[in-house]
C-alpha cells in the first residue's frame, strides 16, 4: 500500500456504500494500522484513540455493511470535533488511494462490549473494505457540490479552496465558508436552524475538519506550509449566518 500525496485522490474519492464482506489480508490491515499511527492532528494537545474493529462489533442504523470500521475516540476539549474530521479524513484518502472503499458513518456505534474498552469518548466511525462498486468517481461532474463562488469571498486562494469544496460532509450539507485576507484563510461554519442543528451541529464541526484537511493537503502540493491559529479579526469578519471556526496562515 502506498502512502502518497493525496492531492489527486481528493478529485476522485467517493463515499463507497457497497462492500465485499470478505476479510482483508493481515498485511493490508497492518499497513492501514501503520498509517493510522502516522496521522497528523490539528491539535497535538488533544488525546485521541483510533481503533479498527470488525462488522460484528458495530451497530449501524444506516444500510451500509462493511467488513471493517475505524472507530475514532477523543478527549472532549475545544476543537476536538474539527480535529476528528482532520485526522480521520487523512485515513479516508489513504484508503481511497489504495483502492479500498470507505464511508463516514455518523449513525454507527460500537457495541457495548467495545464501547466499554475505549479509553476516550467515541466520536464517529469510518467504514472500509474491498468495494463492491466503483471506488472512484469518473470525473468532477459526479460531485454534487456548491459552486466555488458560494463558499468563498475572493478567488485569491482558489487552488486551496477548490479541494475544500469537494470535501464530503454530513448529508452533503457543505457547511463551510472561507474569507481570504492576504496569507490567511478564515474558516466559518453555517448556523443551522433549530431542527437541523439537532442533527448536524456535531457533524458539521467534523465536516469543517475534513475541509481543512483538504486545504492542508493542497497547501503541501503547492509547496506551502499551513499554520492553524485563532484570529480575532477572523471572528470580527464572520459572515451573517456563520460561526467562526479557525484561521489558517498559508506561507
Amino acid at each position: 500500500m502506498e502512502n502518497k500525496n493525496f492531492y489527486d485522490v481528493i478529485f476522485k474519492r467517493k463515499s463507497v456504500r457497497k462492500y465485499n464482506l470478505e476479510n482483508l489480508d493481515d498485511t493490508i490491515l497492518e499497513e492501514v494500522s501503520t498509517f493510522i499511527s502516522s496521522v497528523k492532528p490539528m491539535y497535538e494537545e488533544i488525546k485521541t484513540e483510533i481503533k479498527i474493529v470488525k462488522l460484528e462489533n458495530v451497530k449501524n442504523l444506516l444500510p451500509i455493511r462493511a467488513p471493517y470500521y475505524i472507530l475514532f475516540s477523543s478527549e472532549n476539549k475545544e476543537g476536538y470535533l474539527t480535529n476528528a474530521g482532520f485526522m480521520l479524513q487523512q485515513i479516508d484518502l489513504f484508503l481511497s488511494a489504495n483502492e479500498l472503499g470507505s464511508c463516514w458513518v455518523g449513525m454507527a456505534q460500537p457495541k457495548k462490549e467495545i464501547l466499554k474498552k475505549l479509553k476516550l469518548e467515541f466520536i464517529i466511525a469510518l467504514a472500509f473494505g474491498k468495494p463492491a462498486e466503483f471506488v472512484h468517481r469518473k470525473n468532477l461532474k459526479e460531485f454534487r457540490r456548491k459552486s466555488i463562488e458560494e463558499i468563498r469571498d475572493t478567488n485569491e486562494k482558489d487552488e486551496l479552496i477548490e479541494p475544500a469544496r469537494l470535501a464530503p460532509s454530513a448529508t452533503n450539507s457543505q457547511p463551510w465558508f472561507f474569507r481570504i485576507l492576504n496569507n490567511k484563510i478564515h474558516a466559518y461554519c453555517i448556523k443551522q436552524n433549530l431542527i437541523k442543528a439537532i442533527l448536524l451541529k456535531k457533524m458539521n464541526q467534523i465536516d469543517m475538519g475534513i475541509a481543512i484537511c483538504h486545504i492542508w493537503i493542497a497547501a503541501k502540493k503547492y509547496g506551502k506550509d499551513m499554520k492553524i491559529i485563532t484570529d480575532r479579526k477572523g471572528l470580527e469578519y464572520s459572515p451573517k449566518g456563520y460561526n467562526y471556526v479557525i484561521s489558517l496562515i498559508i506561507d
